[in-house]
């Protein structure tokens, strides 16, 4: 049953999704810490802390923020949820360069990341379920 982006709902069956794969997801090897924030959410304070931690070699995404981040990111919900839902690295981009998305920090680890982004049949599979559970 699909749930609003970032709602608690989702945010509990994305963690479902994540422990699903748990171990058989592929390593990423660019360590990152980055803090998210999420503007304009239609729901609860109206504001999403969250966080992408690498340096484990798993992606580990939660609420919350990471002391001493190497960056974080700041966009609106609508812009958050075209990006990540979308897997569209094009609309990444795009909403950075025409100021829809803020980045304080190291934005060259940012782009290393970006650039080892999977589009193999695992992330083709996981991207599926994130989508159908999304409204």
């Amino acid at each position: 049953m699909p749930h609003p982006f970032l709602s608690d709902e989702w945010i509990a069956a994305a963690r479902q999704i994540r422990e699903k794969y748990e171990g058989r997801a592929p390593k990423v090897p660019i360590p990152l810490r980055m803090n998210q924030v999420v503007t304009g959410v239609p729901f609860g304070t109206g504001t999403i802390h969250s966080h992408v931690d690498t340096t484990t070699g798993e992606l580990v995404m939660e609420l919350g923020h990471l002391d001493g981040p190497d960056l974080t990111v700041t966009t609106d919900y609508a812009t958050a949820r075209e990006i990540f839902v979308g897997r569209d690295p094009q609309l990444g981009m795009q909403a950075f360069l025409s100021g829809r998305v803020k980045v304080a920090g190291d934005m060259t680890k940012l782009l290393a990341m970006q650039a080892t982004v999977p589009d193999d049949e695992f992330a083709r599979q996981v991207a599926e379920e994130i989508q159908a559970i999304t409204s």
